[in-house]
């Protein structure tokens, strides 16, 4: 065995390889490169005067193990096309998984042509039901009209009575208010149409696509 002093020795010696051996480690990538005036650098992290050169990594001895090229800053207007292309591809997504949602509904909701033509039947039935209600109520308030009208007629050399204007005015509002349903109303009638149309053209799609 050797002496206390050797085995100190011997450990000091250790201790001093070790030391210096971390900061190798600690280094083990080198990167090299030359800007665009020739001037080399050896960093651990690619400068930015080398964005967008040939850039060497290198190994802790010093060899290159490979050869790549750091990106380039992008300028504001590259930015700017960058951020406008993945925008674009945000809604395209968008609108693919939407449309597939709406793929699915119909498929759900309807298990044939005819149940299409069905729910088509009942909405346009309830509608033009909506429209003759809507019809009778105007034919109700031009018939008050014709009666507030002959009231007035009392009243050509005399005020005509609070409530009789308020009755009138009333009225009136009545009358537009009830045209302007009936006319929303007839153009339901289309939209009925046109949402069963591209349900059953889409559904008839669907279903053939299901069968190949």
């Amino acid at each position: 065995m050797g002496s206390p002093i050797m085995r100190s020795q011997t450990i000091v010696l250790l201790c001093s390889t070790l030391l210096a051996v971390a900061p190798a480690a600690a280094q083990q990538r080198m990167y090299k490169c030359v800007d665009a005036r020739g001037k080399v650098y050896y960093t651990q992290v690619p400068p930015p005067e080398c964005l967008g050169r040939d850039t060497q990594e290198l190994d802790k001895s010093g060899t290159p193990m490979r050869k790549s090229q750091t990106p380039a800053a992008l300028t504001p207007e590259q930015q700017k096309a960058r951020e406008a292309g993945l925008k674009k591809k945000l809604e395209q997504e968008e609108r693919s998984k939407e449309e597939r949602r709406k793929n699915t509904a119909l498929l759900n909701t309807y298990s044939s042509e005819k149940d299409i033509d069905d729910a088509r039947a009942r909405a346009l039935k309830e509608a033009e039901l909506a429209i003759a209600e809507t019809e009778k109520r105007i034919a109700g308030a031009q018939k008050r009209k014709k009666e507030l009208e002959s009231e007035k007629e009392f009243y050509v050399k005399k005020p005509i009575p609070l409530k009789l204007k308020q009755d009138i005015a009333n009225n009136e509002i009545e009358i537009k208010n009830q045209t302007e349903l009936l006319d929303a109303k007839k153009k339901e009638i289309s939209i009925i149409n046109a949402k069963y149309d591209s349900d059953k053209r889409r559904y008839v799609e669907l279903t053939a696509q299901g069968k190949k």
